[in-house]
């Protein structure tokens, strides 16, 4: 019998909504089907604008939600006409929401996480079981309540004979570094879970390396009035600036430890902008080719520093897209095979998407998905909360 679940991913990129319809009843999970939507121009840019602090954000903030959710919710029925597959079939629906804050253990110790979702609205629109609000448990154990993605990456990716890493490359970066995998997890199996902090036999590591394509899609919508920069060809055509990368490297978040996690409460445009006050005469060709030098050196110290043992490099989210950045990353891990996820049965554009449906089905069977070694929580948890049809 099928065992259907719906991923859905508004990631920090703010590209779109991915939106997955996954079968779990055999491993290796199976993708039924794949929806991107856009957002409207008027919608990213109230995002964007909900990371910073603003006039009667919190009543902005409730409506942007309902606007996303009402994405959300034609990524679903589309997912359903596509398939021809009812919506009572579905088990659940994972929506993680647009994360617009990001604050773990700061201010009272405690700190916060705030994804802008409306999972009681997307109930009523889908009439499907709906998973939501994944990162909060994980914070109020203590942990960073995010990236929430290395235990799928084991799941979907993991190897019985070698260490792994992947890099989800998105609005932000980030790396798990997979241990040998276990055997895989039949549909009455349990999840495997990788608990013990370290780089041997079963475990996972994984963090926010930093920036992923948000500073150089932010750039290049300044300057080009493009949302993105295509295969990362304006890129090419500058030079890098040692000296201003250098400036964008000296940032003390890189130099902390994992558990870590980061978001465009930290790497936004106001941050580039402080940064470049020094340099004024750079041409903004050149800016983009050192932002793009920026995401890769990062990924690749974090790779060297926290993966020296992996045989191979797997890459996702958007910036697998980008040949002058694989390139790039390519020429900094001389050692390694870098592959696009395409070549492990997953396309770059699903893998987050799957994953909250991977991390849906685990919340619905009442399976525990963190990973203390990953976060820093005190314990693996139980993720999301259940809005029921």
């Amino acid at each position: 019998m099928p065992e259907l679940y719906i991923g859905l991913m508004s990631g920090t990129s703010l590209d779109g909504v991915d939106g997955v319809l996954v079968d779990f009843s055999e491993a290796p999970l199976r993708v039924l089907a794949h929806v991107n939507a856009p957002l409207s121009t008027a919608l990213t840019d109230e995002l964007l604008a909900l990371n910073s602090p603003g006039m009667n954000e919190l009543h902005r903030a409730a409506l942007a939600a309902n606007a996303l959710v009402r994405v959300y919710a034609h990524v679903v029925t589309q997912l359903l006409e596509l398939t021809g597959i009812e919506k009572s079939a579905v088990a659940a629906i994972g929506a993680h929401g647009q994360t617009v804050r990001h604050q773990p253990q700061f201010f009272d110790g405690t700190g916060y996480t705030l994804q802008l979702n409306n999972p009681a609205l997307l109930v009523e629109l889908t009439g499907v079981n709906v998973v939501a609000d994944f990162r909060s448990r994980d914070v109020a154990a203590g942990g960073q309540g995010a990236p929430l993605v290395p235990a799928f990456h084991q799941s979907a990716f993991g190897q019985p004979d070698q260490t792994l890493a992947v890099l989800n490359i998105g609005g932000m970066s980030n790396l798990s570094v997979l241990g040998p995998a276990p055997a895989p997890e039949t549909p009455a199996d349990a999840p495997e879970r990788h608990q013990h902090p370290g780089f041997m036999g079963n475990d996972v590591v994984g963090f926010d390396c930093g920036p992923g394509n948000a500073l150089m899609d932010a750039w290049c919508r300044q300057h080009t009035g493009q949302p993105f920069d295509f295969d990362g060809a304006w890129a090419a055509a500058g030079q890098v600036q040692g000296e201003l990368l250098a400036a964008l490297l000296d940032e003390p978040y890189f130099g902390q430890s994992a558990p870590k996690s980061t978001g465009r409460d930290l790497f936004n445009l106001g941050w580039l902008t402080w940064k470049l006050e020094k340099f004024t005469a750079i041409a903004p060709v050149d800016v983009q080719a050192t932002l793009t030098e920026l995401t890769a050196s990062v990924c690749a110290a974090c790779v060297k520093r926290y993966g020296p043992d992996s045989t191979t490099l797997i890459v996702c989210g958007g910036g697998a897209f980008n040949s002058h950045l694989m390139e790039r990353l390519q020429a900094l891990l001389p050692g390694l095979q870098i592959s696009s996820s395409q070549a492990y049965g997953l396309p770059p554009s699903q893998v987050e998407a799957a994953a909250f449906a991977w991390l849906a089905r685990n919340t619905f069977l009442g399976k525990t998905s963190s990973l203390e070694s990953v976060t820093g929580a005190t314990g693996a948890r139980i993720l999301g909360a259940v809005y029921p049809a």
